[in-house]
């Protein structure tokens, strides 16, 4: 079983390869904007470390939430190597593979709003959810796990949240065990909100 992890959901992107289990493939990318041509040489790499004429069986994808734009450009890349390879498309939470264990992961979700999940073994038990400043430092005050994030914080926080980011293995070991798998197949990014359109004027008679 082969099995391509690919995580973009950050500006700390990766790649990596699991081979009956043993990962043969790991190496970071940058995943900003002017860098996914980044993400398409590592996937080169990756690919050249599987044994001639072999193809993936899965590819696990971070769907998020995060940069919706490295989000779109990871599903993009493994839509392609699925039609290469006719591989298994799966998608999990990126905030699940931030750390091993128990732990909470909050992210700025802009227009003064903040999302908060709860991830126990490798599952998101609680969340997304979309809370106030206020109502996030309230569950921050209670909370008795680790908390992460991927990016500062925009809000004056009872305790100060570690930074951390998911990465292609952890992303890759949760899917070959099926733990967090939330799609299959017809992957889109996870939002935390609907997409925020701002209609045009009416015309003036």
């Amino acid at each position: 079983m082969i099995l391509i992890a690919i995580e973009t959901s950050t500006h700390q992107g990766s790649v990596a390869v699991l081979r009956d289990g043993e990962l043969i493939f790991n190496e970071s990318c940058g995943a900003g904007r002017s860098h996914s041509s980044l993400l398409f040489s590592t996937l080169e790499r990756a690919l050249a470390t599987l044994p001639s004429g072999a193809q993936p069986d899965q590819i696990a994808v971070g769907l998020g939430p995060g940069s919706y734009a490295g989000v779109r450009i990871a599903i993009s890349a493994a839509f392609g190597l699925t039609l290469a390879s006719g591989a298994e498309l799966l998608g999990l939470p990126s905030i699940a593979a931030l750390a091993e264990g128990d732990f909470a992961a909050i992210g700025d979700a802009r227009r003064q709003s903040f999302s908060f999940t709860r991830v126990t073994g490798g599952e998101c038990v609680e969340g997304p959810l979309l809370l106030s400043a206020d109502e996030l430092a309230a569950r921050l005050a209670e909370c008795r796990v680790p908390v992460y994030t991927s990016e500062e914080i925009g809000a004056p926080l009872p305790i100060a949240p570690e930074l951390r980011y998911p990465t292609a293995e952890r992303l890759a070991r949760l899917a070959a065990k099926g733990r967090s798998i939330t799609a299959r197949g017809d992957l889109e990014p996870m939002y935390l909100r609907e997409p925020h359109i701002t209609l045009p004027k009416a015309p003036k008679a």
